[in-house]
């Protein structure tokens, strides 16, 4: 009897087993009921079909308005918390970052487009505290002040650059990040808007972004298993490993150059210095000390640049916002110097104006995901070991319980707000605060203090010395860009747009020409264009230059 009874019990076994296989791989992409709410999902895929490819962050605006301030989506195997309101963020990214600061497997964009090397997207641990630390030693508030000399002398230079070629703003905005950016990090000047290496860093990053904020890399951190599919049928990760080697050529080209100078001890002080003292402590690789340097690189150029490109946007679309900076800077400075950073506690308006830019053009409109290192509670849900947790920064920013008629560019906002950056982001009332693209936590940006500075003087000078003007089109209408039309990946930037950008005066026009001409002939080589000797004042965090020599004897 029993023996006639196996096959029947082996087959109800066996069909049980797969019914239950099946089942869980159907589960795949549900929403566990104690997880925070979010929108319906469907078997496997979960959310994922659901995020838009173009302007991702007004699908994930329109969800926070459904689901509340913290909800989920389900993305394959994987799940995403979607913060978006001060207190969410404050109370996970700030008040318990100790296991909110490190990153979710990002592939396609860490593991092949970057080798496990970008700082970015480095997990929590051992090597990303070192370089943190680095970083702090060469960005803290203090050692911020002693770039004010590179800033002033790049600023002018951009400043000659948009009097002679005003259609090329957007590069001249980012000659001036990149060229602050590189001395910081490499000791050298950007001198030209046609520098290859600048060209290449910034398409390579906004393609590095596109990869990192793609379909296909969202799908492979979902479903691991397709990181199998051999690279000649999987055209994405190719385009990620094409990227690596350009990019790695670029910045171990920047990191041997560097290094070649502080052996030969010509090396002007710089965040290159720190890494090759901790490269001979550490016993890290070159291309290691390229992509740690490389990072500061990319944290200083793209988004500083991003944010200026939208402040002329707003003083072209709201005229009478240039008109009342203008009307401040003229009261201040009056007519026979330009402005300086010692003018910025006199400018409220335009200190307004730079903030206002942050909110009201965030080039990080969605945050870079944290990953939760241990399973959390919060709210009464459950929040999973592993999830990625990102601040939806556009729909805080856009929020119009706290900014009314959010997208007008409105420096008023800001006009009693006394705050520097770094304070606004460490406000204990998470209330007080907008600049969400600085990131929260320990994943911070601690490179606010110098682009606080690099905004208002850029802002600043702009005003004082050019007109916008919306340019006229073949109709004989003025041609108005439109503010919601924004391009990039992980960072972005309003569309290409046309300006028309004509000096104030011939008086300001020649005092752009004779500072410019003052510094060539007061601080720069004639041939080089570099600075013939170190600022005054200036300090970087571990740099001796003696201890350097005696290292190299």
């Amino acid at each position: 009897m029993d023996q006639q009874l196996s096959p029947v019990v082996l087959a109800t076994v066996s069909a049980g087993i797969i019914l239950y296989v099946i089942y869980k791989f159907l589960k795949i992409g549900s929403r566990p009921a104690d997880l925070p709410p979010g929108p319906p999902t469907i078997p496997i895929l979960g959310n994922i079909h659901q995020i838009p490819a173009e302007r991702p962050h007004l699908q994930f605006q329109k969800w926070a308005q459904e689901y509340g301030p913290i909800y989920s989506l389900m993305l394959g195997t994987t799940t995403m918390i979607v913060l978006s309101s001060p207190k969410t963020v404050k109370d996970l990214m700030q008040d318990r970052s100790a296991i909110y600061s490190s990153r979710p497997d990002m592939y396609l964009a860490h593991d092949v487009a970057s080798n496990c090397q970008r700082f970015v997207t480095m997990k929590y641990g051992p090597m990303w505290r070192l370089v943190h630390k680095m970083m702090h030693n060469t960005l803290n508030i203090k050692t911020a002040v002693a770039y004010v000399p590179y800033q002033d002398l790049e600023n002018k230079n951009m400043l000659l650059g948009l009097l002679e070629r005003p259609d090329d703003f957007v590069l001249h905005l980012r000659r001036y990040t990149s060229s602050l950016t590189t001395q910081m990090v490499y000791g050298f000047r950007t001198i030209s808007t046609a520098d290859p290496r600048m060209i290449q860093f910034f398409r390579g990053f906004e393609r590095w972004g596109k990869i990192a904020g793609s379909a296909s890399a969202q799908i492979m951190d979902c479903f691991p298993i397709l990181r199998r599919i051999p690279a000649p049928f999987n055209p994405e990760y190719r385009n990620a490993a094409e990227l690596y080697q350009e990019e790695r050529k670029l910045y171990v080209g920047h990191w041997n150059d560097v290094k070649e100078r502080i052996l030969r001890g010509t090396c002007l002080p710089c965040f290159s210095v720190d890494v090759f003292l901790a490269q001979e402590k550490e016993h890290f690789t070159d291309e290691q000390a390229a992509y740690i340097s490389g990072s500061l690189l990319e944290g200083g150029s793209d988004t500083t640049s991003g944010t200026l490109v939208g402040f002329i946007q707003a003083m072209l679309v709201f005229p009478e916002t240039q008109k009342a900076a203008q009307e401040e800077i003229d009261k201040v400075v009056g007519f026979d110097r330009m402005p300086e950073m010692d003018d910025a506690p006199n400018c409220p308006y335009i200190r307004s104006c730079v903030k206002e830019a942050i909110r009201w053009m965030p080039t990080l409109i969605l945050g870079s995901p944290h990953g939760l290192i241990q399973e959390d509670h919060y709210m009464g849900y459950r929040i999973p070991k592993g999830a990625a947790i990102v601040n939806n920064n556009w729909t805080i920013n856009m929020d119009p319980e706290r900014n009314p008629n959010p997208r007008k560019y409105d420096p008023m906002r800001f006009i009693n707000d006394s705050q520097s950056e770094f304070q606004s982001a460490t406000n204990s009332d998470e209330n007080q605060r907008q600049n969400w693209i600085f990131g929260a936590g320990r994943r911070m940006c601690q490179g606010m203090h110098i682009a606080e500075r690099s905004l208002f003087l850029a802002a600043a000078r702009i005003v004082w010395a050019f007109n916008i003007d919306k340019p006229i089109g073949p109709d004989g209408q003025p041609i108005v860009p439109d503010i919601e039309d924004l391009v990039g990946g992980t960072t972005v930037l309003p569309r290409d747009f046309r300006i028309d950008m004509t000096p104030r005066s011939s008086k300001k026009a020649e005092m752009i020409r004779e500072a410019w001409k003052r510094c060539e002939e007061d601080l720069l080589d004639p041939v080089t264009k570099q600075w013939m000797k170190i600022p005054e004042g200036m300090k970087f965090g571990t740099y001796v230059p003696k201890k350097v020599q005696e290292m190299t004897a």
